[in-house]
């Protein structure tokens, strides 16, 4: 877990990471030696299970920082993810502030929450058991996604969970949830995200998004955002990629 990275994010600061869909401990370590702040871990989307997480984190090292999209927001993807010592969390589809509350409480280890306690990883297979246990609800970082419009309804409600730490806006499925699939640009869909982005900055709640290419998110910064995703994995190497082959084949 990256002891400051909690602590940064409250702060305020400006905090670059890119997404990682394949199973790749070394990918991991080449974003994180690249220098971005914090890697998006995908086990919603990307081919990722519990093992490859656990691998990815053990392979990132400080301060660079790994946070976690589960698959759904249930308490049993909360504590394998917790578990590999990832310093938090990514829950997507969260819609309500009730959502929200649940994630919150499987996180945190009494008397915050109900977290399962357990040797593991987090806890350097148990050699570090008590430290853990007692540090753990201070450092591990809790974000819900917001991506549809009924968490654009139900943004200030959400924001008034004890424990959550920021929200990231999911542009692509908000687009959908709009009956607008893939139209980020579309003026409701910029709308939406305006009313969440707002709301955030009202209640002093960090604030991301997910930016597909390099002038996307330069925007969010320049925006305010400060807990930006830059690019993924896949569509880096595919972009990578064709530009060697063009190249090369032009000669």
């Amino acid at each position: 877990m990256s002891a400051g990275f909690r602590r940064r994010l409250l702060g305020g600061d400006r905090l670059i990471g890119t997404l990682l869909s394949l199973p790749s401990p070394e990918l991991a370590e080449i974003a994180a030696d690249a220098g971005f702040d914090w890697l998006f871990l995908d086990m919603e989307h990307g081919a990722l299970d519990a093992g490859d997480v656990l691998r990815m984190v053990q392979a990132v090292r400080e301060p660079c920082a790994c946070l976690v999209r589960i698959p759904e927001n249930r308490e049993m993807w909360v504590k394998k993810a917790l578990d590999t010592g990832a310093a938090g969390l990514i829950v997507p589809h969260i819609n309500s502030a009730d959502e929200a509350a649940r994630t919150v409480h499987w996180a945190k280890y009494p008397p915050e929450g109900g977290r399962s306690v357990g040797f593991s990883r987090a806890n350097r297979y148990g050699a570090r058991f008590q430290e853990n246990v007692e540090t753990a609800n201070a450092e591990t970082v809790v974000v819900a996604q917001v991506e549809h419009i009924d968490g654009v309804r139900a943004i200030d409600a959400i924001l008034g969970v004890p424990g959550l730490d920021a929200v990231f806006i999911g542009p692509y499925d908000l687009s959908a949830s709009l009956g607008k699939p893939g139209r980020i640009q579309d003026a409701d869909v910029r709308e939406a995200i305006r009313v969440v982005a707002s709301a955030c900055a009202g209640r002093k709640v960090p604030v991301g998004i997910f930016a597909a290419a390099l002038p996307a998110a330069v925007k969010a910064v320049e925006d305010g955002y400060t807990l930006v995703c830059a690019g993924i994995d896949i569509g880096l190497y595919a972009r990578a990629a064709a530009e060697m082959a063009r190249g090369t084949q032009a000669k």
